[in-house]
């Protein structure tokens, strides 16, 4: 009596592994989330007649609606800095340090493209466009309002400033996958063009209604975290 119930017993058990795994190697399923980092080189666009290139560190966590659109919460922290005191005519030079926190929804071209048996689609399914709202906080801490060149020029300017900026996005994601053919390490390549819906980032006020810009190339990584039994309409990897 005891024979046959333990053969059952392990018929089923067998039957269930053997349906899990033919179900994992299907290759549709992803996780929910990834959890990033990321570095980033900002240049400002404002009132400073010269730009520089500053670093910046990027975390960022993502929630996949699908494989190819997702939804991203982003703090970046780093620093600002533009302009000469000397060369210019302004003399306007400033630096900063500053944390952005950022919403945005990103899509990427496999969720519209049929990337099947056709290799340019397939190496265009990872390019993304992004977009979303954010808030910037920003703290000068080395400025010069006074020109040399032009004695008595000077451009006032707040120190300290919080302002909404509109994140607009473009960028490419390498997928790396598991042996279950699963999406589970990425490598991200952007390029930022954070709208500023003011005029404090790099300290000056030298136009009325004027708007600074900040735009960043970004390198980073994110990493599949959390269960993979979401199903996908669309084999992920060709």
């Amino acid at each position: 009596m005891i024979k046959p119930i333990t053969k059952t017993a392990l018929l089923t058990l067998f039957i269930c592994f053997t349906a899990l795994a033919v179900h994992a190697q299907l290759g549709y399923n992803f996780a929910k989330y990834d959890i990033g980092a990321s570095v980033g080189f900002n240049t400002v666009h404002g009132d400073a007649q010269t730009q520089t290139s500053t670093p910046s560190i990027n975390l960022n966590f993502t929630i996949n609606q699908t494989p190819y659109t997702n939804f991203v919460l982003e703090a970046q922290l780093g620093r600002f800095a533009g302009g000469d005191s000397l060369t210019t005519s302004t003399g306007r030079q400033f630096k900063s340090d500053f944390s952005a926190f950022i919403f945005r929804g990103q899509l990427q071209a496999g969720e519209f493209l049929d990337y099947s048996g056709n290799h340019v689609f397939n190496a265009l399914k990872n390019l993304y466009i992004s977009a979303g709202i954010g808030y910037i906080v920003n703290h000068i801490t080395d400025i010069s309002r006074d020109s040399h060149k032009n004695p008595g020029f000077y451009t006032g300017g707040e120190d300290n400033s919080q302002e909404i900026f509109i994140p607009l996005r473009i960028g490419y994601e390498f997928k790396l996958f598991n042996q279950y053919q699963q999406p589970s390490v990425k490598f991200d390549i952007g390029y930022g063009y954070n709208y500023v819906l003011g005029d404090g980032v790099d300290g000056f006020s030298a136009t009325a209604n004027h708007h600074d810009i900040y735009s960043q190339y970004t390198i980073g990584v994110k990493f599949a975290i959390g269960s993979s039994d979401i199903s996908y309409r669309k084999q992920i990897q060709y």
